[in-house]
């Protein structure tokens, strides 16, 4: 359930990534001698203002992101300063801007969980501080999903009757489940600053492809890097995390296609909100691992080609390259419309059924 200090946390992570954002067009336009005439903090209503150096620095009553508006964005002008006048490369990296500004806080993000100490998956027989069995999947109508054990538990211990069990290799684990089965066994496992016993009964004849619990199993420790390594480290898990989402992306898309199970779903704010409340219960190193991951997401998100997304916008700007003639702004204008309102009915959509499942 939510707490206040959750939805705190993440409406200040997820307002603070929208800010940078704008900020990554914000600094290619000054750096292109783009004239930036507003830099907004917040949407209009205007609450405060400031004028510099011909920007107007705002801020603003709705405390959901942040704005640039470019001088020359929405119509040609002939002018130097004019957005529309940039050469065709400068006009793109302003526009994928805020894209690579995700890139890069994801990045920094990583590089300094390196240096705290990663959560990493380990084998059985590596030697590592403070092992950890976590559960990471939980299958539907298992002993374990009846019991309310959920994906990112950590189990400490094993008990049957007097005996006890302190948990740190899945082997043994695995072993002793299978020892118990058809008998009740309380497992102690932690779910955040949370420490609970579950009871349950292992089946003695699971279905097929799943375990006497119905629960998928890693083996975790903390992994640490010396600070010359750790932006090396970060720049890799950042590429790796990149690809990985790119590949289950695709895995949705032709699962979908080809009629077979898609275990990907669509997350809203509401359901984003409840992982940044998991999240921020577990630690620093864990917190901004999860706030790098939210970052490629939602740099991925939006470099999609479509309409209303930077992607889109750069999109247009190709396809303008290509003609040699700007698209009509009247088109351009309708197709963005067009496609936010999708993507709005589609957000109110998936809203909806993260409030179903969360409460």
């Amino acid at each position: 359930m939510f707490s206040f200090s959750g939805i705190l946390i993440a409406f200040i992570s997820l307002v603070g990534l929208i800010v940078l954002h704008e900020l990554g067009h914000f600094v290619l336009a000054k750096k292109f001698k783009v004239k930036v005439e507003e830099f907004g903090l917040g949407y209009p209503p205007k609450i405060w203002g400031i004028k510099f150096k011909d920007t107007l620095y705002s801020l603003n009553l709705l405390p959901f992101g942040a704005f640039v508006k470019l001088y020359g964005e929405d119509k040609k002008i002939d002018d130097p300063q004019s957005f529309s006048a940039k050469p065709f490369w400068q006009k793109s990296l302003i526009i994928l801007g805020g894209v690579i500004s995700f890139w890069i806080i994801s990045f920094i993000l990583l590089s300094i969980v390196m240096g705290l100490g990663v959560p990493s998956v380990i084998d059985d027989n590596e030697n590592i501080l403070n092992p950890m069995v976590e559960i990471i999947e939980v299958s539907s109508n298992s002993p374990a999903e009846k019991a309310g054990i959920k994906a990112g538990d950590i189990i400490l211990n094993l008990k049957y009757k007097e005996s006890s069990f302190k948990i740190e290799k899945v082997k043994d684990f695995q072993d002793l489940i299978e020892k118990y089965k058809g008998e009740e066994i309380i497992l102690t496992i932690k779910r955040g600053n949370e420490i609970k016993d579950v009871f349950l009964t292992p089946r003695v004849s699971p279905p097929s492809g799943e375990g006497a619990l119905g629960v998928g199993l890693i083996r975790v420790g903390i992994k640490s890097y010396p600070f010359y390594k750790a932006p090396i480290e970060g720049l890799k898990a950042t590429v790796n995390l990149t690809i990985m989402a790119v590949k289950g992306w695709i895995d949705a898309i032709v699962n979908w296609v080809t009629g077979k199970p898609v275990q990907a779903q669509l997350m809203g704010p509401v359901g984003v909100f409840d992982l940044f409340n998991q999240a921020s219960k577990m630690g620093l190193s864990y917190f901004l691992q999860f706030v790098a991951i939210i970052s490629i997401f939602l740099a991925l998100a939006n470099i999609l080609p479509i309409p209303a997304t930077d992607g889109g916008r750069f999109l247009f700007l190709l396809i303008e390259k290509i003609r040699k003639k700007p698209i009509s702004e009247k088109v351009e204008q309708n197709a963005i419309l067009i496609s936010f309102v999708l993507l709005l009915i589609l957000m109110v959509y998936v809203t909806i059924k993260d409030i179903i499942r969360i409460f």
